[in-house]
């Protein structure tokens, strides 16, 4: 089982973020997480006339079968030295960028997403690559130590087919100059904190990129449940400290939905 070391913590705690150059799951266990995400791409790509979405979000809703990764020990031993004992899981997606097609991420901080559904926003998101993931094929990019400058502000930018999301942080507020490129093999992992800038370029290459992330937070921190209907959290490791009310994993949900 992977855990951190005392830097790694540290690092994490510095600069916002992670990279775990080492193999996260187990063999047999890695092969299955790869197994679901292309059955799940499949599903969602038949529903949609042959298009696979480039996101599925929170598929453990609908499927609790994507716990037994989520819930994995060896998840757990990387996130608990970050946030500690009492573990909840916010969201979780499958990701993919398709070669020469698969759109640009822009700049971002997934707490501005996440207002009005954390106090405070405290989370720490894996992301498992599946596929590998390089500059060639739109790896994630992180600008170091921006997860502690407050929120940012935004700008509209055109979506199109070749961007993810309409706003953007604005660039007198970010040094794109610094962004550090996450580049992994498959069954490594990054780690990054919630407020930390980051996004990814188009994949303008020859090899797919596909990726699992699962959104982690204290249970220290109140999931403000009358503001989100319908949304679906859960107890992963140790006690409820805020008085929040998990969702069971065996049950299933309503999908959270994709992105095209």
């Amino acid at each position: 089982m992977t855990t951190l070391t005392e830097k790694e913590v540290q690092a994490y705690h510095s600069d916002g973020y992670l990279c775990v150059r080492r193999p996260i799951l187990p063999p047999v266990l890695f092969e299955s997480l790869k197994a679901l995400a292309s059955a799940k791409y499949e599903e969602f790509a038949q529903k949609s006339g042959g298009v696979a979405p480039s996101l599925i979000d929170c598929p453990h809703w609908s499927d609790p079968r994507v716990f037994d990764f989520i819930f994995a020990d060896e998840m757990l031993a990387l996130v608990e030295p970050l946030i500690g004992p009492d573990i909840a899981v916010f969201a979780s997606h499958f990701l993919q960028k398709p070669p020469e097609v698969g759109k640009r991420v822009p700049w971002h901080e997934d707490s501005a997403y996440w207002k009005g559904r954390l106090k405070p926003i405290v989370v720490a998101s894996i992301t498992i690559s599946i596929e590998p993931s390089t500059p060639e094929n739109g790896c994630l990019c992180v600008i170091p130590g921006t997860h502690s400058h407050g929120y940012s502000d935004y700008v509209p930018i055109e979506v199109g087919t070749t961007q993810v999301f309409p706003i953007e942080v604005r660039s007198d507020q970010m040094d794109e100059s610094r962004a550090v490129e996450i580049v992994l093999d498959p069954n490594e992992a990054s780690v990054h904190h919630g407020r930390i800038i980051h996004g990814s370029a188009p994949n303008l290459g020859k090899s797919g990129r596909s990726a699992f992330t699962v959104r982690y937070f204290p249970t220290t921190v109140k999931f403000v449940e009358e503001k989100n209907p319908n949304f679906q959290i859960y107890l992963a490791r140790g006690l409820d400290r805020a008085g929040n009310r998990y969702s069971d994993p065996t049950k299933v949900y309503k999908a959270a939905g994709v992105i095209a």
